[in-house]
């Protein structure tokens, strides 16, 4: 459980003093009150810059996006206020030896990398995952995405304003119910996936845990891949007022990513990739 989990456990009205709960979930009491600030509009607007930049230059750190920001946007950041949303939105640098995917819960067990030196050429195969930013008009949420390895299909996503376990347990179990258990799930080490909320998902379906490790950059390409995608077609075309509207918009799209666009590597649908090999549950969906 992430310590912002546990923070939400806090009950400021039950008879157990909140001293006493801190303790039981071991935060500090500090933590259980302090309240986060909501990014103000000139922060909002930062923050689309290192999305669309990070896009652009995956392999950028703080650093390098903080010049971009002043190359590019005449905007004068400091670095550490450049990382701190870089956390926020989930966004880290992509290159090899890179040390810093999403960031681990060290109460959590991190699980081996299972895909080195095997050839992915089947459908259920693999399944992967990731969470984006999402930049809306007013405010921002996250969405996060099942996609399968072999094909590109996306096969779940939700949309939440916290980066939290339950909407991506959610995506899992709606993936499983829909088209089977994959051979394996591999995903970073980010605390949402690492929880027992989510492996045990996985556990109970027989499904082998596989997890990114040091300098394994190119693992996540695929789904980076997907992102920049999302993004450039669609979500940067509208500027989402709501996450009902975002949702609305998003299953639009993600119909059309599937079933009539063209995935640029395979030359052909994802959906047409992906029930090549799966002709039952063609028939059966």
């Amino acid at each position: 459980m992430s310590q912002v989990e546990r923070k939400a456990k806090i009950n400021s009205t039950h008879d157990l003093p909140v001293t006493h709960q801190c303790q039981l979930l071991s935060i500090s009491r500090s933590t259980a009150y302090y309240q986060t600030k909501a990014p103000n509009d000139k922060e909002l607007s930062l923050m689309q810059h290192i999305d669309t930049l990070h896009l652009r230059y995956p392999f950028y750190g703080a650093r390098r996006l903080r010049d971009a920001l002043l190359d590019e946007h005449g905007l004068i950041v400091n670095r550490k206020h450049v990382r701190r949303l870089m956390v926020l939105m989930n966004i880290r640098a992509v290159y090899p030896g890179n040390k810093g995917t999403s960031k681990p819960n060290k109460a959590h067990r991190i699980y081996p990398y299972l895909l080195r030196d095997i050839e992915i050429n089947r459908s259920n195969q693999v399944w992967c995952t990731d969470i984006t930013y999402l930049p809306m008009a007013r405010g921002f949420g996250y969405l996060v995405a099942i996609m399968d390895w072999h094909s590109r299909k996306v096969l779940s996503w939700r949309v939440s304003n916290v980066m939290d376990t339950d909407f991506c347990s959610e995506a899992l179990n709606e993936a499983i119910d829909r088209y089977g258990p994959p051979e394996i799930f591999n995903s970073d080490q980010g605390s949402q996936f690492t929880s027992n909320a989510f492996t045990d998902v996985l556990k109970q379906h027989d499904i082998r845990i596989s997890m990114d490790g040091k300098g394994r950059w190119i693992d996540n390409v695929f789904i980076e891949r997907l992102w920049r995608s999302v993004k450039y077609e669609e979500v940067y075309l509208h500027a989402y007022e709501s996450l009902t509207q975002a949702r609305e918009s998003l299953k639009e799209y993600f119909l059309f990513y599937n079933s009539k666009r063209k995935h640029q590597t395979l030359k052909a649908k994802p959906d047409e990739v992906y029930y090549a090999d799966l002709p039952m549950l063609n028939e059966a969906a």
